[in-house]
């Protein structure tokens, strides 16, 4: 009995243990110019829209691996997006990934997607279409270097109540979104946890569970000042002096004409006998009763919703961005439901060659320093010679104007 009971349970949990991903988009933009064919440009009027190019860059690890969709026009708009089959993350978690390479060392722009229901028209893709959930890094000055984390709940889209800081050098770096059944979150950047928590507690999602009592109010001789004035001290007879008082140093210039340039005052200087304002000394208040706490009561507005994570219906990624300075490389979009997988993923692709990119440009910056050195370098010998040039030219001035004064 006991062996048929252990073959059950374990039949029962094989289908978990080797339960493949579901990857509902993937995009490495490695297949040469055929990503165009999936992704539709939006035609929205009135913008200025920015074009994309697919490259590695000027430095990357693995040129084929590495390729992604650059912004390439600066102060523009960029609109883009994918579609693919529906789905609903219900009772499953939400991944979504994807790298960024800001190789520009951006000033000022979004680094961010977004995912989509099946309503939006791609061709008609701005600032205002509604979205389902806004991730990733947003760079604008010193002042702003965050990740981006924002989901649509009935018609509003709600920003995260902490700040995540995003990086914001010149190299790739993986984000990671991942939102679990539980209502539980987290992000991870270059496949590392830095933030987590509940939907319910880091986002606006619902009013509060307690609100104050307004049945209740603080009572009228409910006293809250720990201390107050000594009733019983009193001001010193000397104690009020003027500020400022005539300096008894000062002396009448003697060439002080009285007609001529009025009275003569002695300049005001601080008074060594003004005390300032007088305050009676604090002393223990016996009638303190503490700080007045509002009693609170279950707000009725509040209703438990246990599907904060959930949506019925998505089936778009999209890049709607802005960017004064181009050159952001967008790579390795991935939506799906396993967030191991999407770890495996991130280290095949950008762990597998963010040293190598580092490298590269390490050297690049080697070879500019040195071409850098040597035009400095040339540029000094040239300056020296030029010198030396006018030197013999003036010497030879010289020695003509003296033979011809030696003939005169």
């Amino acid at each position: 009995m006991l062996f048929l009971l252990s073959s059950f349970l374990f039949l029962e949990i094989l289908p978990m243990l080797f339960c493949e991903p579901n990857i509902y988009f993937k995009e490495q933009f490695n297949v040469g110019d055929k990503w165009e064919k999936r992704w539709v440009q939006s035609e929205h009027k009135g913008k200025e829209w920015g074009r994309f190019d697919l490259t590695a860059g000027k430095f990357f690890g693995n040129e084929e691996l590495n390729k992604g969709i650059q912004t390439s026009q600066d102060a523009s708009f960029y609109g883009l997006s994918a579609k693919f089959d529906a789905f609903s993350n219900e009772n499953k978690p939400l991944v979504v990934q994807f790298s960024i390479k800001h190789e520009q060392n951006i000033d000022c722009g979004g680094g961010y997607i977004k995912l989509f229901d099946c309503s939006l028209d791609q061709k008609d893709l701005h600032g205002e279409s509604p979205y389902l959930i806004m991730f990733g890094p947003d760079i604008c000055g010193p002042g702003t270097k965050k990740v981006h984390v924002i989901f649509n709940y009935k018609g509003k889209n709600l920003l995260i109540n902490k700040d995540i800081r995003c990086k914001d050098d010149i190299y790739t770096h993986v984000y990671t979104l991942i939102v679990r059944p539980d209502n539980t979150y987290e992000v991870k950047i270059d496949n590392e946890k830095v933030e987590s928590g509940e939907l319910e507690k880091d986002w606006n999602f619902l009013p509060p569970k307690k609100i104050k009592d307004p049945e209740t109010k603080k009572p009228e001789d409910w006293d809250d000042r720990a201390k107050i004035d000594d009733p019983d001290d009193t001001k010193p007879d000397d104690w009020d002096q003027p500020e400022y008082i005539p300096d008894p140093d000062a002396t009448k210039p003697e060439d002080w004409d009285d007609e001529m340039d009025g009275e003569w005052e002695p300049p005001m200087i601080n008074n060594p006998a003004y005390k300032g304002e007088w305050k009676p000394r604090q002393i223990d208040n016996p009638n303190y009763k503490g700080q007045w706490i509002h009693p609170e009561i279950d707000n009725p507005e509040y209703i438990a919703d246990s599907n904060l994570y959930q949506y019925s219906e998505i089936c778009i990624v999209g890049i709607d961005i802005w960017q004064v300075k181009s050159g952001t490389i967008f790579d390795d979009i991935l939506v799906t439901d396993d967030p191991e997988y999407a770890q495996e993923f991130a280290e095949e692709t950008w762990g597998a060659t963010k040293d190598a990119e580092k490298k590269m440009k390490d050297n690049q910056d080697k070879e500019d320093r040195k071409r850098t050195d040597e035009e400095a370098k040339k540029t000094k010998v040239n300056e020296v010679e030029d010198d030396e040039e006018e030197e013999e030219e003036e010497i030879s001035e010289a020695n003509e104007e003296f033979h011809e004064h030696q003939e005169l």
